[in-house]
């Protein structure tokens, strides 16, 4: 069976089927990306009948048009989004959107006697020799009052020459160009591996571009949930855009939705900056209790995940859902609450977690649980922060992670979000990985390591110190100055046998410290350094930190997961200083991982 069709679209039928809404452009409200110098060599291309490749569209089964009308196919574009819009813009005449969220104009101008197309300026505007808008011409009533200002204003110039060059610039809009139109009973993988084959640069679109794509053909409202979520997403990155939004997307604006997320313009956090993909699929875990973005895009066209089949009425019923999800996502109350629960398990900083995805789905899961009334808000914030540590040892969501997301998400429905978090923890984390797997996963030059970044998490959750110093803890010294301190530093292990930065920078000889006690540490093998505080513990003269008590020191010592033995540490025992140091290191997360 055929899984598309190809037509070929005079450029002029292509742009009335875009203003009528049976051809989607869902990236309409999103800033145009092309330059100017784009569009004029797109128009060059046209003009001298260049290929200018095909644009690939997808069905899409009750789809809202304008004037309250539900067609029963509109095509979705899904490849060609910027040379439409190019097109609406040089030839209709219409406006784009920039980087500001202002509609202006992008003017091509055409000289008819060198065939040349520009962007225009003021000095080829003022030039009588050029067209200085096109899309004038196309937009004519009558051209030949055209060809009379023109030839008014160029006396000289070659008339025939001139007629027949603008009579081809006219041609473009009569230009042929083709449309891959892709069946509505393919899935979104099919359509994406589909996609893959046929576009030549061979970017792969996501599942959650189609579902973007899919939100954006219910009406106005499709649209203004789809820029809810393209919104939330910028301003979470940059608040400033708040001021360009609100001043110039006034359909926006009047929805309501700018309102649920206006707190954004005067936030400043960064732990959770997420992308709509992320969105997408968190309101995916929230709102349909599906794990796959494009299970989504099956719910939006009204496809029965038991029976296969198309039943339209679902689809409203979907976006309802959809959008409470949505609201509750971009909520300021619960954004900022899950948030605390996250950095009171010691990740301070976005640096700290290397999987968006284990944040995406311990905040479905936040506010799943804050639907139930019979949870205690201390074993709500129990159950999200042990999940979330969990996940990050046992990189529960890295990988092919979305049918296990399904998974997790029906067993909590079933089995209570506790109890499946407690069989997880007996069978992943039972002593065999405290004392054998996590060790070993600590044997990594990886700084960002979500084993290395869990330890400094749990120094950050108990306050202790930095390294040698005797008041500043590691969560000062994520947020202010301090250092990745090398123990037993590299240079002496690069002079006494271990060249190679795989031997030098293993994580277990990392530790936080203050700048200052890094310098006055320098190359200094342990004995040399530790002697140092020692002897400032006895004179009272401080050299090296702060340290002035052997008991402290002791305490400073442990608190870093570092052996009572460091001062006799060699070259030579080096690589028993490292196994001894990652199973204290793996000691010290489990110990803060049972007091979450």
């Amino acid at each position: 069976m055929a899984k598309y069709r190809v037509t070929q679209s005079a450029v002029t039928q292509l742009l009335e089927d875009v203003r009528r809404d049976h051809i989607a452009i869902p990236e309409l409200q999103r800033p145009f990306v092309w330059d100017s110098v784009k569009v004029r060599d797109l128009m060059d291309s046209l003009y001298k009948g260049y290929p200018v490749g095909y644009l690939i569209t997808w069905q899409s089964v009750g789809a809202h048009l304008k004037g309250g009308q539900v067609a029963a196919h509109q095509q979705i574009l899904i490849d060609g989004q910027q040379r439409i819009t190019a097109l609406r813009a040089a030839v209709a005449g219409l406006k784009v959107i920039n980087k500001r969220y202002k509609p202006i104009r992008i003017r091509i101008a055409f000289n008819p006697v060198t065939e040349e197309f520009a962007t225009l300026t003021p000095v080829i505007d003022k030039n009588a020799a050029w067209i200085s808008d096109i899309s004038e011409l196309f937009n004519a009533a009558s051209t030949y009052g055209f060809y009379s200002d023109y030839f008014a204003a160029n006396p000289d110039v070659d008339r025939g020459l001139v007629e027949a060059n603008i009579a081809r610039l006219e041609q473009i809009k009569n230009a042929q160009i083709g449309i891959i139109a892709l069946n509505d009973d393919l899935d979104v993988e099919t359509v994406s591996e589909i996609f893959i084959r046929i576009n030549s640069k061979g970017v792969p679109l996501s599942s959650a571009d189609f579902a973007m794509s899919k939100i954006a053909t219910y009406g106005d409202r499709g649209r203004n949930i789809r820029k809810l979520i393209d919104y939330f997403c910028h301003l979470a990155v940059a608040p400033h855009a708040y001021a360009d939004i609100a001043e110039n997307d006034a359909e926006f604006a009047k929805s309501g939705y700018l309102q649920a997320i206006a707190w954004l313009k005067d936030d400043s956090e960064d732990l959770y900056d997420p992308a709509y993909g992320d969105i997408i699929r968190v309101a995916g875990l929230l709102g349909f209790s599906r794990g796959k973005a494009s299970s989504i895009v099956s719910e939006l066209s009204g496809r029965d995940p038991e029976t296969r089949k198309v039943d339209e009425a679902r689809i409203p019923v979907a976006y309802d859902r959809l959008e409470a999800a949505l609201l509750e996502i971009v909520r300021k109350y619960h954004v900022e609450n899950f948030l605390m629960i996250i950095k009171s398990a010691g990740f301070i900083s976005c640096g700290m977690i290397g999987s968006k995805n284990a944040l995406n789905f311990a905040y479905a899961l936040y506010l799943r649980l804050r639907a139930d009334d019979s949870l205690a808000e201390g074993e709500r914030k129990r159950i999200v922060r042990r999940w979330f540590v969990m996940s990050m040892l046992t990189g529960r969501h890295s990988g092919s992670f979305e049918s296990t997301w399904e998974q997790d998400i029906r067993r909590i429905g079933s089995l209570g979000a506790a109890a499946y978090l407690k069989q997880i923890e007996e069978s992943e984390l039972g002593d065999g990985f405290w004392d054998v797997a996590l060790p070993a996963a600590l044997e990594t030059t990886s700084s960002i390591s979500p084993y290395f970044q869990t330890f400094l998490a749990a120094q950050v959750a108990t306050g202790v110190r930095g390294f040698l110093s005797k008041s500043i803890t590691v969560a000062a010294m994520h947020q202010q100055s301090g250092d990745i301190h090398h123990v037993v530093p590299k240079d002496y292990l690069k002079a006494n046998g271990f060249p190679d930065r795989g031997d030098y920078n293993q994580v277990a000889n990392f530790a936080l410290t203050e700048t200052s006690i890094n310098i006055s540490i320098s190359n200094k093998p342990p004995a040399a350094y530790l002697a140092e505080v020692v002897a400032q513990i006895e004179t009272g003269r401080l050299t090296l930190g702060e340290i002035t008590d052997s008991a402290d020191l002791d305490r400073n010592l442990a608190e870093n997961a570092i052996p009572s033995g460091l001062a006799e540490v060699t070259a030579a025992s080096y690589p028993e200083f490292l196994d001894q140091r990652r199973r204290l290191m793996a000691q010290t997360i489990r110990s803060y991982f049972d007091q979450l």
